[in-house]
């Protein structure tokens, strides 16, 4: 391959990269003020209750209700990889069990703590 041809295709992949494709950093500092009760991101009319992190070193740690429609209640917790971030800590990677360690699964939502106010991923 000619030193022209490489040349080429390294303009062609710079190119390819300015032209927008890189994904865009998410402003996590946007995000809406976590509440204690929100819809799951798992559906299904279950509500999350009592939601209220704490940040240990490298982990953020909530116990937290899922209320379902038909008026059972679990009790869980949740446990999420804290990594800093945009100046604040991004919880993420959560990883959720019950209390009686019968279910487990992970959830895709995140959380930001920056600035004593802690933010949830939006809807």
């Amino acid at each position: 391959m000619g030193k022209f041809a490489v040349s080429g295709i390294a303009l062609a992949v710079l190119a390819f990269s300015v032209g927008g494709t890189v994904a865009q950093t998410e402003d996590y500092a946007a995000w809406p003020v976590l509440k204690s009760t929100f819809p799951s991101t798992g559906g299904n009319g279950v509500m999350i209750k009592g939601y209220d992190p704490v940040i240990v070193k490298d982990k953020c740690v909530t116990t937290f209700m899922a209320a379902l429609p038909n008026g059972e209640v679990y009790f869980n917790v949740v446990e999420f990889e804290a990594v800093a971030a945009q100046g604040g800590t991004l919880c993420q990677n959560g990883r959720w069990r019950s209390f009686d360690g019968k279910t487990t699964g992970t959830t895709p939502f995140r959380v930001f703590f920056k600035d004593g106010v802690f933010r949830g991923t939006p809807n």
